[in-house]
């Protein structure tokens, strides 16, 4: 009786094994954290080149990738998210919604290129800033102490990284909201500061060639 017994517990013990493994009742293994959807992590921003197509509601824009996508601005440019403004062939950065049907924000980086200065802080007699260039690219302007690194936009946010003289090699991460970019000004704001700076105004070179008095024989018929 006893090895009957022992038997009917050692079947139902192998049936319930079996009927774990088929799936049904499988059960989950701890999570415990590795499995971390890292696309939630990634940049959403849509990189490419504003299209042809585009209109004062529509943006068009010749992806990277080679798609071409159409998303509606409308909500940007309700929200004054729209920096640099659109216009075809430029380079632009576009945050979407999930769908990707809509811009959250707009940035127009053929824009964002050039010399931005604004006054000194510290004394207001000479200009200090940046020159951001294509390919990553940002050197300081009249900022002996701060080296900068490299730029680019992360979730329609500019961010440098810069060294500080006197600071090793630890650099510097700065991120930047976008206030206003148009073809004059650039204003950003950081987690406590807001910097106001204008598109720096080239001086054209002195001429080498003199003019002449007018006399009086120059009116002489």
């Amino acid at each position: 009786m006893k090895k009957i017994l022992f038997v009917a517990i050692v079947f139902i013990a192998v049936v319930m094994t079996v009927s774990s493994c088929g799936g049904k009742t499988q059960q989950v293994p701890f999570d415990n954290g590795d499995s971390t959807d890292m696309s939630a992590l990634q940049d959403p921003t849509i990189y490419g080149i504003c299209g042809e197509g585009s209109t004062d509601s529509i943006l068009q824009v010749v992806t990277d990738l080679g798609d071409t996508v159409q998303l509606n601005i409308t909500y940007a440019r309700d929200n004054n998210q729209v920096f640099g403004g659109l216009h075809a062939g430029d380079r632009m950065a576009v945050v979407p919604n999930n769908k990707k049907t809509e811009a959250l924000i707009v940035v127009n980086q053929a824009a964002l290129l050039g010399n931005w200065v604004m006054p000194n802080p510290l004394d207001g007699s000479d200009e200090v800033g940046f020159s951001i260039k294509e390919g990553g690219i940002v050197e300081g302007i009249e900022q002996s102490s701060l080296t900068y690194k490299t730029w680019r936009l992360v979730r329609g946010k500019l961010e440098m990284i810069a060294v500080r003289e006197g600071g090793g090699e630890e650099e510097e991460i700065n991120l930047y909201d976008l206030v206003k970019l148009n073809a004059d000004s650039l204003i950003l704001k950081d987690s406590e500061d807001l910097y106001e700076y204008g598109r720096q105004q080239l001086k054209k070179p002195d001429s080498d060639i003199k003019l002449e008095e007018a006399s009086e024989d120059d009116y002489k018929i």
